[in-house]
């Protein structure tokens, strides 16, 4: 694998981000958002660089907390030069080691790239986990798109036509 630093985002790392974003989302991968969007979620970001080069984004994840113990990894995006280098694996490790850090026990994604995330344990949703009652309204309150698209609400249906819904069950030892 390539020499790469993963490390938390910050602010000025938005444009190279969106940067590294904008391919995916002309082609439908991954949905586009403003960039007050970015800066509002800056802290659940962990971005790879090229270790060599200092400051130079290749990849980038978030990991989203939705409810106690579930979390979502979104945005999780590569570079085309850097595609099959190991990025999406290190940015994947990372944001599953901070899923566990927080104490979140699930951790949800909604993917074109099922053989990717089958290869690191998660499996596809066959059907809407049943919730607690009270969860689920609570989780009804949301008004981030990702916590939609968890629930499997209709008004998402545009955005995710084609993504498959999957899930990893966390080991409590890591």
């Amino acid at each position: 694998m390539t020499e790469l630093r993963l490390r938390p985002a910050r602010t000025s790392d938005v444009p190279a981000i969106k940067e590294l974003v904008a391919p995916l989302a002309r082609a439908g991968v991954l949905i586009n958002k403003d960039t007050v969007a970015y800066y509002e979620g800056i802290q659940e970001f962990l971005v790879a660089e090229d270790a060599e080069t200092p400051g130079r984004l290749v990849g980038c994840g978030a990991l989203h907390v939705m409810w106690e113990d579930l979390g979502e990894v979104r945005t999780l995006a590569t570079s085309d030069a850097w595609r099959g280098r190991g990025v999406g694996r290190a940015l994947l490790a990372g944001l599953i080691e901070r899923a566990r850090a927080v104490g979140v026990s699930r951790v949800f994604c909604l993917t074109f790239e099922v053989d990717f995330f089958r290869r690191y344990g998660f499996e596809v949703m066959p059907n809407q986990q049943q919730l607690d009652p009270d969860v689920f309204a609570e989780l009804m309150r949301s008004h981030d798109e990702g916590v939609a698209e968890y629930l499997d609400l209709a008004r998402v249906k545009p955005n995710t036509l084609g993504n498959t819904r999957m899930i990893l069950e966390l080991s409590p030892e890591g």
